[in-house]
Order: structure tokens, then sequence, then C-alpha cells
């Protein structure tokens, strides 16, 4: 009789325990369902334009939401960028690095040069929720485009590109794409003045960003052999453009990019190139918005900036102290670590 008593409450503790794990379920579920479609649009914005805007993820969103639901977030958070090309006459390349006193923190860190060291600047950037490098380049001329040798096919990480070329400072160029394991490139690329291979179109915003043959960073909604013809000279495409002559873009709620690692590149009036990557989707960094981004570029001047591929292609690399290595983390979706890249901008030495 005991034993039959014993039994009857073990299954009575059994069922209670089975009830209590429901009840939690039923509410982690409710309020999945609460945070993905209540009243709150932050959740449901961050997810849809991070989602979207990555080149194999856009699925997650899809999910989730319908078209309509979709299409609608995407209205409401985006970016409107200018539709001007580049005045590359005023790029002036006059810089004064003789300074005794400096306006803002900014521009002592862009314009006062580590000691022994006149090429390139490394410098620590930080924000609310997220951390970065950038690297000052003080002379553009030195700035070049660099394939890797499986260009349009597989790629290569960014540190064995830049070892190869012993490069002083390398970050990622061209958009990737990558099906089936494959990483590769998209939008056009334009190196030496000609055109190669287009790849996937990227549906990013922007255009071609590069450099001229007089080393000014040129941003352009034109087709490749008009850019050409205005003197583009080494270039990729990808977007959206951040500023323009000076003027930074207009952005509707989030700007319609989430939050996310990011690689950038922007040129200020006295010629210095600013290249940035901001770490995202590690315990330190969640990473940065479109508009935070163009924020940051204003406040050490660029005159002309425009996003790069992000997620786990954002890479930069350095030689601090003698020594090669990536300064930033790159991280995708589900995996740490670089991937293969089509290209690179790199500072190459004399």
């Amino acid at each position: 009789m005991k034993k039959k008593v014993k039994k009857i409450k073990e299954n009575k503790e059994k069922k209670s325990v089975f009830t209590a794990f429901l009840i939690v379920i039923d509410i982690i579920a409710l309020g999945c369902f609460f945070v993905a479609y209540g009243p709150f649009d932050f959740f449901r914005d961050w997810f849809v334009t991070t989602s979207m805007t990555t080149m194999s993820h856009k699925y997650f969103a899809h999910v989730l939401y319908s078209e309509d639901m979709l299409e609608k977030v995407l209205d409401n958070n985006r970016i409107i960028e200018s539709e001007d090309p580049t005045d590359t006459s005023k790029i002036s390349f006059n810089a004064d690095y003789e300074k005794d006193t400096y306006e803002s923190i900014y521009e002592e860190q862009v314009l006062k040069k580590d000691k022994g060291n006149d090429i390139y600047k490394v410098v620590d950037i930080e924000g609310d929720s997220w951390d970065g490098k950038m690297v000052v380049v003080y002379d553009p001329s030195k700035l070049k485009l660099v394939f890797s040798k499986k260009y349009g096919s597989k790629g290569e990480y960014l540190s064995t590109m830049a070892e190869n070329n012993n490069a002083l400072v390398a970050m990622n160029a061209s958009g990737v794409y990558h099906p089936n394991g494959q990483n590769r490139v998209t939008g056009t690329a334009i190196l030496n003045g000609k055109i190669y291979a287009k790849g996937r179109d990227i549906d990013k915003g922007g255009g071609l960003i590069g450099f001229t043959k007089d080393n000014v960073l040129m941003l352009t909604k034109k087709s490749a052999k008009d850019a050409i013809a205005d003197g583009m000279d080494r270039a990729v495409e990808f977007g959206p453009f951040l500023i323009v002559n000076g003027k930074i873009a207009e952005f509707k709620g989030n700007g319609g990019w989430g939050i996310a690692n990011r690689s950038a590149i922007g040129q200020r009036q006295d010629g210095i190139v600013l290249l940035m990557a901001i770490n995202g989707r590690t315990s330190k960094s969640a990473g940065i918005s479109m508009k935070e981004l163009a924020e940051v570029f204003q406040k050490y001047k660029a005159y002309n900036a425009a996003n790069l591929d992000g997620g786990g292609s954002s890479a930069l690399y350095a030689v601090v102290n003698g020594k090669g290595d990536l300064i930033n983390t790159p991280a995708g979706f589900g995996y740490p670590g670089e991937r293969y890249l089509p290209n690179a901008w790199m500072v190459l030495p004399e």
C-alpha cells in the first residue's frame, strides 16, 4: 500500500514539473510573439533591416513576416543618398600636420602622426555599444586595389592576400556572395582603368567607390565606362554612399540596415583617407547602424564616405610594431573568423 501511495505521489510530482515546463514554454512563446508582432517597432525594425540587407540570410525575415509587412518596415527605415557624383576638385591634399593645438580629439587622432610612421596610423574608435579600428592613410597614392589569385570564384582570406603582397594595411573591397560555400564577387570592379567581370547585382544602393588617377576618392552612380571617362582608375561597387561632397545622407528610421559589423572608406578634403572596421556580433560590440557610421565619418571630417561589404566580410589588417595581423574581429552569422574575399584595398610598401 505504501509503495502504491509513493508511486502516485511521484507521478503527481512528475506531472507538476511537466506542467510547469509547459507553462514556461508558453510564456516564452507569448513573449516572442509579443516582441515580433507587438506594438513596439524596435525589434521588428532591427530584425527585418538586419536580415534583409545580408546577401544570404533574407529568409530569416520571410519566416516571421508577410511580404506586405516587410515592404512596410523597409519603407519606414531607409537611407536617401545623394545622387550627385563626387566633385573631385574639392580635394586639395594640403593637410597641416605641424599644429601645436587641435580643434578636437578627432582632429588630433587624424593629424598627429605616430613617431617614425609617415604612411599610416591605427586609431581605436568606439561608441555606446560598439568598438572598432580606423586606419588613417596619409598618402592615398599608396592605396591600391589588389585582386586575390582566385578573383571571381573562391577568393582568399584578407590576411593571406596581405601577407602575399607584403601589405602594410589591407581592408576588404568588393562585396561577396557565397552560395553553396563559394564566395563570389558582387558588382563591377575597375582596375587600372579597365572593367573586370561583373558579379551578382548587389542592390545595396551606392554605386562605384574608388579612386581617380589623381588619388581622389570618387563616389558615382554612373556606369563603369562613364566613370573611367571621368578619371576613375580603381574601384569596386557597393554602398550605400554615406557622405557626398560634405553632405550626409538622409536617414529614415534606422536607415534600413539594422546593426552589424561594418567596413567603410572615406576621404577628407585634405586628401587623407580613412579606413574603418566596426566590430559586431561579439560580446563587447553589437555593431553599428548606418546612420551612426555616417556620423562617425562626420566627426573625422570626411568629405566623401561610403559603406563597403560588412558582416563576415568586414576585415582590417595592419602592420603594428613590426607585426602584421588582423586588427578587427571578423564575424559572420553563426561563425567566427575570416571569409574568403575577391580583392582588397591595400597600402603597399615602396
